[in-house]
């Protein structure tokens, strides 16, 4: 793996309001390799949805930057929309569009041609056993499919960085384990992915490396056994808690 396809550099967000001043995310710097599955986990409010927005170019820093397959989130928001895809907790699919018009119409805004939306479409249908789905309204989708279809959406472009924000949130077990095995089916075709969870097992079972995020804070980073090597314990949650209570 090459090293920092992503790579943040003491990234920070501040908001202010009339009740004061939030440091959202407070001088965080880590990097994605390339064809690496990087999680940051962290407790609601913990930053990680900030910190997903920034590398997305949705959200300004207020200092730092993060690069992106070399290029800046601040001077060239272009460029890295162009290589990455997002998946956000909401999916902003509309349910009386099918799920290939959908393609369609976000494969439009992307500048794709309609002759590439179609193969495209056709190939993450077959990739992604969706098939049956392709002609059904979303209106009639569970939970777990209108996922799956974000998830499409994310790689229509074909981008090699994909921002995935707590990709399991809400769903079932079997919704779940579904998105959990597309999402190693990118890493397996070469994708760098950048998650968010609150869930231990999601983590476990996803991440080469973990960034244990807190109160916007990095608090540790490293693979699960170096985490528990690093705060010897015997499992990611513990080594969570230490990690927390110890900083």
């Amino acid at each position: 793996m090459s090293e920092g396809l992503v790579r943040a550099e003491g990234l920070t967000k501040v908001f202010r309001s009339r009740r004061g001043v939030v440091r959202a995310v407070d001088d965080l710097s880590f990097e994605c390799k390339a064809g690496e599955i990087f999680g940051l986990l962290g407790p609601n409010g913990a930053g990680k949805t900030t910190t997903l927005r920034m590398l997305a170019t949705i959200l300004t820093p207020t200092g730092g930057t993060a690069r992106i397959a070399g290029f800046d989130v601040r001077s060239e928001p272009g460029r890295v929309r162009e290589q990455i895809g997002f998946l956000a907790t909401e999916t902003g699919l509309y349910d009386r569009f099918t799920a290939r018009e959908t393609l369609r119409f976000f494969g439009r805004i992307t500048q794709l041609s309609d002759a590439e939306i179609d193969a495209r479409s056709n190939q993450i249908f077959d990739m992604l056993a969706m098939r049956s789905l392709a002609d059904r309204r979303v209106g009639t989708f569970s939970t777990g499919e209108k996922q799956k279809l974000s998830l499409a959406r994310s790689i229509l472009h074909d981008p090699p960085v994909l921002i995935l924000d707590e990709p399991t949130f809400g769903l079932d077990v079997m919704a779940a384990r579904t998105v959990v095995e597309t999402v190693r089916l990118f890493r397996e075709q070469g994708r760098t992915i950048i998650l968010s969870t609150h869930i231990m097992r999601v983590a476990e079972k996803l991440c080469d490396r973990i960034g244990i995020l807190y109160g916007g804070t990095l608090r540790a980073l490293g693979s699960v056994a170096e985490l528990n090597v690093m705060f010897n314990t015997d499992d990611l949650e513990e080594a969570f808690y230490t990690a927390v209570e110890s900083s």
